[in-house]
């Protein structure tokens, strides 16, 4: 076989790139060329340089179908011991979020399950959430801890998401969310928690390679702004990039915060000010909408989405898969509701689920086609970009290639 070849050429697609200023930079009747993991080439069929079966190992048709980066769900806690339903009819009775939690539900509940199951009982209970979004179209997934609040069971928690990255195929990203809720043993001794978190828990997982972020719940019934930073400081320090839980239920001025410190992303906004937003644009700190959030809670306040597009903030979009606020197993279905409930334009919230996502994890080399990227594409069973957020549900994807290779979702 002639080295130069590609190793596999795909034909007759309609190419969303999502590079450049068109309209979903898309390409029709377009061809994109695969060779080591990486994207050789793309453009319309008829400016290839040469007859197809000379250019590449394997050669296949599309027939037309929509071509897209590989889905990148940024914002997810999807390693937990059991579930919270009990919580969801209980809402629906009348109880607030924040009534639960100081009842000793929410989180603390969460952590109670997650502590007591094993890593293999974590795994096995994880594995469908992680399948079920890699079905949807995603290959590049963030997983925070969080709901173990020890050392031990939140190195459990990185374990099963670094071990669910490889036995999918998938990129797993973890962030440590040491800082989430305080445990019961700590309820009195909260400074002792946070210095426990920021000169013990997570310098001694970051030395094990389990972290890649660091995250925070700076929020009224979570961590206030000092405690945030002092996490940032000791993440600042390890050399570890930031991210935060910001403005969800109040303003605490969160986004503002990891915006000083040059943060990936803040996440949630619903009580985010312009002052925030200014904060964000200027940092380049990617905002993270969570629709599935917002629908579970009935929340009625959105984040301000005129003000991020005027400034000219990135805007993700996540499941935020978790147990209690947003049990929800689809970025695209995510993306349909960034639509409806927080009225981006399906164009934004692709954009919000491939090229902003991929920013919000630092990650330069995927959610676009264009050459270099690395090949992490879905091919869909539609025609129009439109429909991957105006469908809601059903299975779409008709193919999935992760590092050029072909990955049964």
């Amino acid at each position: 076989m002639n080295e130069s070849r590609w190793d596999r050429l795909l034909l007759n697609a309609t190419l969303a790139t999502f590079a450049g200023d068109a309209p979903y930079g898309l390409i029709e009747h377009g061809a994109i060329a695969l060779h080591r993991g990486r994207i050789a080439w793309l453009g319309r069929m008829d400016a290839l340089p040469a007859a197809p079966d000379a250019l590449a190992a394997a050669v296949v048709s599309l027939d037309g179908a929509l071509l897209t980066p590989g889905l990148i769900d940024c914002h997810t806690h999807l390693v937990f011991g059991g579930d919270r339903a009990q919580e969801f009819d209980l809402r629906l009775n009348g109880a607030s979020y924040t009534d639960i939690a100081h009842a000793g539900g929410g989180i603390v509940s969460t952590v109670q399950a997650t502590r007591a199951a094993t890593e293999d009982q974590l795994y096995a209970q994880s594995l469908p959430r992680a399948q079920a979004l890699h079905r949807d179209g995603v290959t590049t997934l963030e997983i925070k801890s969080g709901y173990g609040l020890s050392l031990d069971s939140e190195r459990r928690m990185l374990r099963v998401a670094r071990r669910l990255g490889r036995e999918l195929g998938i990129s797993v990203r973890t962030s440590f969310l040491g800082l989430h809720a305080l445990p019961p043993e700590y309820r009195d001794r909260r400074d002792d928690y946070v210095a426990l978190v920021c000169d013990e828990m997570l310098p001694a997982l970051a030395a094990e390679g389990l972290v890649d972020a660091v995250d925070a719940f700076c929020e009224g019934i979570g961590f206030s702004p000092a405690e945030t930073r002092r996490l940032f400081e000791r993440a600042q320090a390890l050399g570890l990039p930031v991210k935060l839980h910001a403005e969800q239920l109040s303003d605490q001025c969160g986004a503002a915060l990891v915006a000083e410190y040059g943060g990936l992303s803040a996440d949630h906004l619903e009580h985010l000010s312009e002052s925030g937003v200014r904060a964000m644009a200027a940092a380049g700190t990617v905002a993270v909408l969570l629709p599935g959030a917002f629908y579970a809670l009935r929340e009625t306040r959105l984040p301000p989405i005129d003000a991020l597009r005027a400034q000219r903030v990135p805007m993700a979009v996540a499941s935020d898969c978790n147990p209690g606020t947003s049990p929800l197993l689809s970025l695209r279905l995510a993306a349909g509701m960034a639509c409806t409930l927080f009225r981006l334009t399906p164009e934004e919230a692709l954009r919000g689920v491939t090229v902003h996502a991929a920013r919000a994890l630092g990650l330069a080399d995927r959610g676009t086609l264009a050459p270099g990227q690395r090949a992490d594409l879905v091919a869909w069973n539609v025609r129009a970009p439109a429909e991957l957020c105006y469908w809601i549900g059903g299975e779409l994807v008709r193919e999935v290639w992760i590092g050029g290779e072909s990955a049964p979702a």
